[in-house]
């Protein structure tokens, strides 16, 4: 693995000045890594090489936007921010549900294939997705999808590109189908007692009107209002006004029954605020001592599967704290030791353990010194000789983010 910090940065103020860049390095053999915000950047595994760092942050800016037909272009080095500012004045929103907005860029987002909480409501951002323009290997602006919600037949190509780390070519454009904004949003917080715990993920798996979001935390304290880690319930309810009220009504109704009597609520801007601190503290490390993975899996199983990691720890003498999503399934752990030097030399067993009892199980964030020692991505998918085709299609010279993806790609 390479140090990506030695290589020289290359900032492209445009489109075009992405596909020569990478021109350039595909004629030098230099490899090049991608970058934007450098929210994500911890997802999948260093790069063999890393000669040239492509910095497109500059590469910004709202592109097209038509709050008529509730659709909008942008540069890929707009952040999330912006783009919830902008829509926001007509009512809209695109529910990307990701660490750092203000930091976080659209194209690293979507390279990432970051999908948070609340996409068994509105989808994931690589489904709202409706075109991009990628500069490849070669120095060509590749054009797929546009500026119409029903505009490909056949293969989507846009889609290519969500999820590959900048391993097949960089997304300079993104077109997106906004969606109406909610017109109320309430999170409601509720501590668990030891002893109800199961009744408690069993009511929130149960509840009569879906929430946004329904997340059974342990620890992480940076997510907890007034630092409190131990074990609570997190769900965010969001729609119109009177929905938002007959959620919580159930809500606490079913947290009742539960065993729990206590239940705090935030509204509007501060449920916003909250929750949105609750996205960052996904990807957010404890200096040089944790490294975190995304488990995807059934919704039922969530809890079940964040619960062994914990007696996995326990066997390996390290602290876990972990997210139970029991609307989407994800099992968010994060591993941490007192020390770098105890987490380390816990990691390749604790690692090998974790794969074989919580399946699906990748990296997110970590230390770069821990995420050197294993594989992000675990075993190799059946379908390996079908990407590493594409790979070599798309990047004949093997000088995009070489190793980052699966298998080495």
């Amino acid at each position: 693995m390479t140090d990506a910090s030695a290589a020289r940065v290359v900032a492209a103020s445009d489109a075009e000045e992405v596909a020569a860049t990478l021109l350039a390095c595909a004629s030098a053999g230099s490899a090049v890594v991608p970058r934007g915000g450098g929210t994500l950047q911890a997802m999948g595994n260093a790069p063999r090489r890393c000669d040239v760092v492509l910095d497109v942050t500059a590469v910004r800016g709202i592109l097209a936007y038509d709050p008529r037909d509730m659709t909008a272009g942008f540069a890929a080095g707009t952040t999330l921010a912006e783009i919830a500012r902008a829509l926001a004045e007509h009512g809209q929103w695109i529910p990307f549900d990701a660490p750092h907005p203000g930091r976080a860029t659209v194209g690293g987002t979507l390279a990432a294939g970051w999908s948070g909480p609340r996409r068994a409501v509105y989808g994931r951002p690589r489904d709202l997705l409706i075109g991009t323009t990628a500069a490849l290997a070669d120095g060509t602006l590749a054009h797929a999808g546009g500026m119409v919600v029903k505009n490909v037949t056949g293969y989507d190509m846009s889609k290519l590109y969500v999820g590959s780390l900048g391993t097949l070519g960089v997304i300079v454009r993104a077109n997106f189908k906004a969606l109406p904004r909610p017109q109320a949003r309430r999170l409601a917080i509720a501590p668990i007692p030891e002893d109800v715990r199961d009744r408690a993920v069993a009511a929130l798996g149960s509840l009569g009107i879906e929430p946004a979001a329904a997340l059974v935390i342990e620890g992480f304290r940076n997510a907890a209002p007034h630092g409190a880690g131990g074990l609570r319930a997190v769900v965010l309810l969001e729609g119109s006004e009177a929905v938002v009220e007959r959620s919580t009504r159930e809500l606490r109704s079913a947290l009742g029954r539960a065993g729990i009597a206590e239940t705090s609520l935030c509204d509007g801007a501060e449920a916003e605020r909250v929750f949105a601190g609750l996205l960052d503290a996904y990807v957010e490390t404890l200096g040089e001592r944790s490294v975190t993975f995304r488990a995807a899996g059934l919704p039922s199983t969530a809890w079940a599967r964040a619960r062994s990691a914990h007696a996995l720890s326990e066997r390996h003498g390290i602290v876990t704290e972990t997210i139970a999503d029991v609307r989407t399934g994800d099992a968010i752990v994060r591993f941490s030791a007192s020390r770098r030097a105890t987490i380390a030399t816990a990691l390749a067993s604790l690692e090998r353990d974790l794969r074989a009892h919580v399946e699906r199980a990748t990296i997110i964030a970590g230390a770069p010194a821990l995420r050197a020692t294993i594989d992000a991505w675990g075993e190799a998918p059946s379908t390996i000789a079908t990407m590493r085709a594409l790979k070599e299609r798309f990047d004949p010279a093997g000088i995009l983010a070489p190793g980052r993806y699966v298998g080495a790609i």
